[in-house]
């Protein structure tokens, strides 16, 4: 296989009857899911969808998503998912912005849109018949992720079938999925690791995915145990949810031989409670959009918590100072990747990838470093560094210590302002079901460990974290929540 647009057919005519793909719904073998695609790609090509134009799908987590993602693909065109939580303001600037040819979602609206059961449903009917499949190479565009717009508007993330075929396949070597592999997709459709580690990936190895609508904690391990999967991908805050369940909940999970971790740093202390509980290995990986999902991961041998592990094979991962200086000491600087998986820009915005990729290098904005081992070891995002009286200090050092203590459960650390300092440090703690800890004792907590200048001004306990679309705690609305509290 070259690239992706001709995976449906190759599995339907090498296993034919073999498991694909399936959601709360429905099940779809291999020669099954390529006809709908088939079918689908129909529908597009005489809505006028040709190569080169780009579908916009707003829907939730369900097969027909990934049904009109290869349907596009075999036309030559491009998908821009967006999130169905967005409001109407916000979904048109994204339908805008990409210049979408046509909107696929649920109940058609009006001009350019489809209802998804017209394109990609069990009872649709192309109007014609499908041409052959599109020649796509390398630089033909796959996918618009749309950032999360945490520093202004969302910026298009430009991904070309190179990158995701590269991605795909470090990331299945790394993970060491074969065709007896079956993913459970609970993160967003929307975003790139749902789309890359749990659809794509697990297709390629030749085994199967299967869609969750909606992640629910309560009902999480009813799936697990119903559906049999050998791995799933979530965020920090799933993994926190799923420990703080009931004691006396014992599920049966032994179908997994592995579970990942991405989007944001966990804890190796929720590391160790999760594996400890549920005696499932997780392994953390990282990596960003504009890098096609992963740069980084633990290997299935050698894992080491508190790290995000080690470069995927084909990318160089390294660190630089502020002047452009790579280091090789062990000493932090920002996080910059080179590889096959760097995205193609950004749409529309020159300056902002001219900016984002120099010299052929992807600067992450993040701040790491590698141990004597060669794994990665996140420090923090430069944006999140507080600068109390000149001194640089990193929130997530701060959060490992707070989650060290046996009651908090999450924690989150940004900088307040203060007319002397500039800024402090303040910390906002959940604690875990049934644990009692007052804010004066997770400060004393803070002090046995951390320096006088690193121990927040103040602790804030409270039920939830803020959070995007995604999973990741939102820092921006905690820094306001800081302000005006």
């Amino acid at each position: 296989m070259r690239h992706f647009a001709e995976l449906p057919d190759i599995r339907a005519e090498l296993n034919p009857t073999d498991p694909c793909i399936a959601d709360d719904l429905e099940y779809l073998d291999n020669n099954a899911f390529a006809q709908r695609v088939r079918q689908a790609a129909a529908v597009l090509q005489a809505n006028g969808v040709g190569s080169g134009d780009v579908v916009a799908v707003v829907l939730p987590n369900r097969l027909e998503l990934v049904i009109i993602l290869f349907a596009a693909w075999r036309l030559g065109a491009a998908i821009t998912p967006i999130n169905p939580a967005l409001t109407d303001d916000e979904a048109r600037y994204q339908i805008e912005d990409s210049a979408a040819k046509i909107v696929i979602t649920e109940g058609e609206q009006g001009v350019g849109t489809l209802d998804v059961a017209q394109v990609a449903g069990a009872a649709a009917i192309a109007n014609t018949a499908v041409a052959e499949p599109f020649s796509v190479i390398s630089e033909t565009l796959a996918l618009i992720i749309y950032t999360s717009g945490t520093t202004g508007r969302p910026k298009g993330v430009l991904l070309d079938h190179g990158n995701i075929t590269a991605m795909c396949g470090m990331l299945t070597e790394r993970l060491e999925l074969d065709d007896t592999d079956h993913s459970l997709l609970i993160l967003p459709l929307f975003h790139v690791n749902g789309i890359i580690v749990s659809i794509l990936s697990p297709l390629l190895a030749g085994g199967r995915a299967t869609i969750v609508g909606k992640f629910s904690k309560q009902t999480f391990f009813d799936v697990v145990e119903r559906v049999r999967p050998t791995y799933f991908s979530a965020v920090p805050a799933i993994y926190a949810m799923l420990v703080a369940l009931p004691e006396e909940l014992r599920p049966d999970i032994s179908s997994l031989r592995r579970v990942i971790c991405g989007a944001a740093p966990m804890p190796a202390e929720l590391i160790a409670r999760f594996e400890t509980r549920f005696d499932v290995p997780i392994m953390e990986g990282y990596g960003l959009s504009e890098g096609t999902c992963g740069s980084t991961l633990n290997p299935p041998a050698g894992r080491k918590p508190g790290t995000v592990g080690l470069p995927m094979s084909g990318q160089t991962v390294a660190i630089m100072d502020p002047d452009g200086n790579l280091l090789t000491d062990g000493s932090p600087g920002e996080v910059v990747v080179r590889g096959p998986n760097v995205m193609r820009g950004y749409l529309g915005r020159p300056e902002a990838t001219a900016s984002t990729i120099i010299d052929g290098w992807l600067h992450t904005g993040d701040v790491g470093r590698f141990d004597s081992d060669g794994y990665l070891v996140l420090v923090d995002r430069i944006k999140d560094v507080i600068i109390r009286g000149g001194e640089n200090l990193y929130p997530k050092e701060i959060e490992n210590v707070l989650h060290s203590h046996q009651a908090v459960l999450e924690a989150a650390v940004v900088g307040a302002p203060d007319a002397v300092l500039g800024e402090v440090p303040v910390a906002h703690v959940v604690l875990a079901p049934g644990s009692i800890a007052a804010d004066g004792e997770l400060l004393e907590h803070c002090r046995k460990t951390l320096s006088r200048t690193k121990v927040p001004v103040s602790i804030f306990l409270t039920e939830a974290l803020p959070r995007n679309p995604v999973g990741k705690i939102d820092k921006r609305k905690l820094r306001t929540m800081t302000i005006s509290s």
